[in-house]
């Protein structure tokens, strides 16, 4: 939708991101839509700090760099990591591997908790470097 403007803003997708497994009533509306649960979430944001730092980059270049639901679906994942791991870097790709073969497919909760802890300090630094840039940027 939109030229890729709209991809991963959906009520289902959140929906499965964010249903509570312990509450009976988020597992049975859940089944009463058809939702399966997303245990995982693997998002790499789109590069926008290494876009505005390429020289005579154009506004409409970097705006078309500014992820929205990429960082949307990380922070539902992070918000709900005592059921959802959440990886936002290849560097914790080894850390979840293994974890995934010690426990059978599973993350344990201290290692999901530390995957939510990094999400909400890199959406917190993405939103700064875009607040930053429109602070700085002069139009007309």
């Amino acid at each position: 939708i939109l030229d890729g403007r709209v991809k991963t803003l959906h009520p289902r997708v959140h929906a499965a991101l964010l249903a509570r497994r312990d509450l009976q009533e988020h597992m049975t509306q859940c089944k009463e839509l058809d939702i399966e649960l997303i245990d995982m979430v693997v998002v790499n944001l789109y590069p926008f700090e290494r876009t505005i730092e390429v020289e005579g980059v154009t506004l409409d270049e970097a705006v078309e760099q500014i992820d929205i639901g990429g960082p949307t679906m990380l922070r539902s994942a992070a918000k709900n990591f005592k059921a959802v791991a959440v990886v936002t870097s290849p560097e914790q790709y080894g850390l979840v591997i293994e974890q995934l073969k010690k426990y059978g497919g599973g993350v344990d909760l201290k290692t999901r908790l530390e995957l939510a802890r990094a999400v909400f300090r890199l959406t917190s630094r993405y939103d700064k470097c875009i607040a930053q840039y429109l602070e700085e940027l002069e139009i007309g």
